[in-house]
């Protein structure tokens, strides 16, 4: 047989109307609300940092090789502002604000904004920076548990972005070194 519901309906509906106001909040949300917050607030100023390095390394990349290079970061850049937009969205939706200041951005991410001079540096930077957001966003997923499974949702989604971009990354670097 399957598990009984713990809450008849009826008091489900009475919280449900009695709490409105918490949004997608209930009773039944098992993490740390405003410590989910902060740690969505470090992912989001990574997925930032990530966005202006990738950017960066669009428009200053030199080289042979440099076309299909460039326009791998470009859609990079691109996927992770889209990331951006889903923590965003997934802060504001546990009724917090999201940190889009520029003040304090990098400390606040788990990534480093480092340039490079060479298109080789460049993607070695960035693969770097993947390899640190995939640990990260790993540890986080492990760390909500299920206390949190929307919050899980969206972090392994980013999570899958990331795993890709370090594979191009890394077959872009092998190309680059065999050449």
């Amino acid at each position: 047989m399957g598990q009984e519901f713990l809450t008849d309906v009826q008091t489900l509906r009475e919280r449900a109307r009695a709490e409105m106001r918490q949004g997608p909040i209930t009773e039944a949300y098992g993490a740390d609300r405003e410590r989910v917050i902060a740690v969505l607030n470090e992912v989001l100023a990574t997925e930032l940092v990530c966005v202006l390095r990738y950017k960066r390394h669009y428009y200053t990349a030199k080289g042979m090789n440099a076309g299909p290079v460039a326009a791998e970061f470009l859609q990079h850049a691109t996927e992770e502002m889209a990331h951006v937009d889903l923590v965003a969205k997934r802060i504001t939706e546990l009724q917090g604000e999201p940190d889009f200041s520029p003040e304090g951005l990098a400390t606040r991410s788990h990534s480093e904004y480092v340039t490079g001079t060479s298109l080789v540096e460049m993607v070695q930077e960035d693969l770097v920076a993947e390899r640190i957001a995939i640990a990260s966003y790993q540890e986080i997923i492990r760390w909500i548990g299920d206390g949190d499974p929307t919050t899980q949702d969206v972090i392994r989604t980013i999570l899958a972005v990331e795993e890709e971009h370090a594979d191009d990354l890394l077959s872009l670097l092998q190309d680059m070194e065999s050449s």
